[in-house]
């Protein structure tokens, strides 16, 4: 009887042996900013400033989250989202995010936007191992997993999207005579950089005037006269939102019909398109990875459908013309896939870990044939770009889908 009990409590402590060791195998694993309950998760933006336009996305993004919570959260967690206003301030930037990382204690720094910003923030956060992730920018340094693997790009890089449009006014008017108004910084210089780069042994006989501008000005106005005067039939406009729509419509006060081609960043119909005034900006360049949820073409898109529905219910104040909406969503989208593909692991390592493991992802927003791809050496997730036509209140893509790959910065 005594040799039975010896044996059922041996048996009976292995068993135990053998579930603390599988639990421990099955354990949650947590970093900072992450519980059973909730991940925080910490953001700049402007609000206020030069380039407050932008304030709409993360609007957006917390309007996304407050979606996702109502639905459950993220396998069983809400996210709480810490948004902070740098003004577009360098040194704000970083006296906001050592707030988020030292005293809020998010678990990331998502979509952090602007390039200055997030050049005086990058340092820290790789220092102090906080992913700095899915940064709002398209500066082409963020692609660098080598020197800072806790940094890592969305949206396709300004120097993929300038050398796209030198392919194309390569093509389309060789013997262009080009004039640059640029915004001086970082931003500005990479977009710079990446269109003479595209345009090569040409870009000293086709550039015939630059001009670059700071994000202090109040008007572009001296900026397009100067521009005008050295008579360039193109038009390079380098310039984030508030700056593009005052040198659009200065373009149009002047009666002066040069080719324009603007970036990205600045196509948004409500904030940009329709301040400049839709007379003026009729036959604007730029290009797109994404959809224009005021295009009629895209009604019935079943993600386009999704968008509308959730501007309607969690940002009913929201201006559906302005692009913001669409880049916030997109980006609020991706996030939450990579959480979810975190599972119970949310330390800050799996977090970079799965953001550089996305595999042909396409968020709600994206342009047919618009894939997001990372990989542990390649950082910039979006690189595909198709160019488009601005006419009457809309967008009109045209062309094939572009791929405008540029190497990871080594």
């Amino acid at each position: 009887m005594l040799a039975r009990s010896l044996r059922l409590a041996a048996t009976s402590a292995a068993l135990t042996l053998l579930l603390s060791t599988t639990g421990a195998f099955a354990q949650k694993k947590y970093d900072t900013g992450a519980t059973d309950t909730e991940i925080k998760i910490g953001n700049i933006i402007p609000y206020s400033g030069p380039a407050s336009a932008y304030g709409v996305i993360g609007k957006t993004e917390a309007a996304y989250f407050n979606m996702v919570n109502a639905n459950g959260g993220v396998n069983g967690r809400k996210i709480n989202f810490i948004s902070y206003d740098d003004a577009y301030s360098p040194p704000k930037a970083v006296e906001q995010v050592r707030k988020l990382v030292e005293s809020d204690e998010v678990l990331v720094v998502f979509n952090p936007l602007g390039t200055p910003s997030n050049t005086a923030i990058q340092k820290y956060l790789n220092g102090k191992k906080v992913p700095q992730l899915f940064v709002a920018t398209g500066a082409t340094k963020w692609n660098d997993p080598k020197n800072f693997p806790w940094t890592i790009g969305w949206q396709p890089s300004y120097q993929s999207e300038a050398v796209i449009y030198a392919k194309y006014l390569l093509k389309e008017k060789p013997n262009a005579k080009i004039g640059i108004i640029y915004q001086n910084d970082d931003f500005g210089k990479d977009y710079l950089k990446g269109f003479r780069d595209g345009l090569g042994a040409k870009a000293a006989s086709m550039i015939t005037v630059e001009d670059s501008y700071e994000v202090a000005e109040p008007t572009m106005d001296t900026h397009v006269v100067k521009v005008k005067s050295a008579n360039p039939d193109v038009l390079m406009i380098f310039a984030s939102p508030k700056f593009a729509a005052q040198i659009i419509r200065k373009t149009g006060e002047l009666g002066w019909k040069p080719l324009q081609i603007m970036t990205n960043v600045s196509i948004s119909v409500g904030a940009v398109m329709q301040p400049a005034g839709f007379e003026n900006a009729q036959g604007v360049l730029s290009a797109s990875y994404s959809k224009d949820g005021t295009d009629q073409q895209w009604k019935d898109d079943p993600g386009i459908k999704k968008w509308s529905a959730f501007l309607d219910k969690y940002y009913p104040e929201a201006n559906k013309a302005d692009s913001g909406t669409i880049y916030g969503y997109g980006a609020a989208q991706t996030l939450v896939k990579v959480l979810e593909m975190c599972g119970d692991d949310l330390t800050r390592a799996n977090v970079m870990k799965q953001a550089a493991s996305l595999k042909d992802y396409v968020p709600d927003t994206m342009l047919p044939g618009v894939k997001i791809n990372t990989s542990p050496t390649d950082f910039a997730p979006i690189s595909q770009l198709q160019m488009q036509r601005f006419k009457g209140q809309a967008w009109e893509r045209f062309g094939e889908i572009f791929s405008g790959d540029v190497a990871a910065t080594q």
